[in-house]
């Protein structure tokens, strides 16, 4: 409508068109808050099937150990060299901010803390969710589209258990271990920068370290780095395991599976760390 023939309609009619407006948005608003609650229920009722399956016989082990070496052996390269420039920038920046305040004895302390507690889980879960999660997506999707995934379940045979659970069992089992080696190789980095590089005295980086940094802060990053490789192992094997549409769907669904993953991991992690912090302060850090 151009502004002439806004201007020519009367107070009635443009307060029709505004209402209009307002019901279209808010049906809009409305129809994404009951899609987004839908898909909720329905990736919990995928992941809860598939982990309850993964404990009832026959028991997957061989490719439950299969899919741990994908996941996390074939991903120790790229975590290791994320690892490492993750704890030089880190400490680059850091020690430049510090410095302006004589305070660059406490570089080790505020990197360990934001790489045990954060950047740690977080950016292991967005590599391997880029990685390995969109391989997942693919390899099932590709399986759905060529009727191998029918075929197994007219061999009697539960695709689920066969397909999806022992690739979630596995990423939860090596996010863990993943996350403790990007924080041990990205702790490395900011020593070997510190201090052969800003001349930090050795001793004085290592007490302040050991001295602020508590077993709980390694276990915060664990346990976040478990929940993450549990939702994004769930949202690509289901977009995967969906997947309609021939090659194009494949891709979507490697999409949409990989884009879903990195998201919710930055917005998981932002309430993770607001209930373990609530956690810590009731119990009193009973458990450091």
């Amino acid at each position: 409508m151009t502004r002439q023939e806004w201007r020519a309609l009367s107070y009635g009619e443009k307060r029709e068109h505004f209402n209009e407006a307002f019901n279209r948005f808010f049906k809009w608003i409305l129809s994404g808050f009951v899609g987004f609650i839908m898909a909720t229920g329905e990736l919990v009722r995928f992941g809860h099937s598939s982990v309850k399956l993964a404990f009832t016989r026959p028991f997957r082990w061989d490719q439950i150990v299969s899919h741990m070496e994908f996941v996390g052996n074939k991903s120790i390269v790229i975590i290791c060299l994320s690892g490492l420039f993750t704890g030089l920038a880190l400490a680059t920046q850091i020690y430049l901010g510090f410095k302006i305040v004589n305070m660059t004895s406490m570089v080790g302390p505020t990197v360990g803390l934001g790489v045990l507690r954060e950047l740690g889980p977080v950016l292991t879960g967005l590599i391997v969710s880029a990685r390995a999660g969109g391989a997942m997506a693919a390899r099932l999707g590709t399986m759905r589209v060529t009727e191998q995934i029918d075929a197994l379940e007219v061999m009697g045979v539960d695709p689920i258990q066969y397909l999806v659970s022992p690739r979630i069992i596995a990423t939860v089992l090596v996010m863990p271990l993943l996350t403790a080696v990007f924080d041990f190789v990205a702790m490395i980095g900011c020593y070997l920068i510190c201090v052969y590089l800003f001349d930090i005295d050795q001793a004085s980086f290592v007490a302040r370290t050991t001295e602020w940094l508590e077993p709980f802060h390694l276990w915060e990053g664990l346990f976040k780095g478990a929940l993450f490789g549990l939702f994004f192992a769930v949202i690509c094997t289901m977009r995967g395991y969906n997947t309609k549409g021939g090659a194009e769907g494949v891709g979507n669904s490697t999409n949409e599976g990989v884009v879903t993953s990195m998201v919710m991991i930055i917005v998981l992690d932002f309430f993770l760390t607001n209930l373990i912090n609530a956690f810590y302060n009731i119990t009193g850090n009973m458990f450091s």
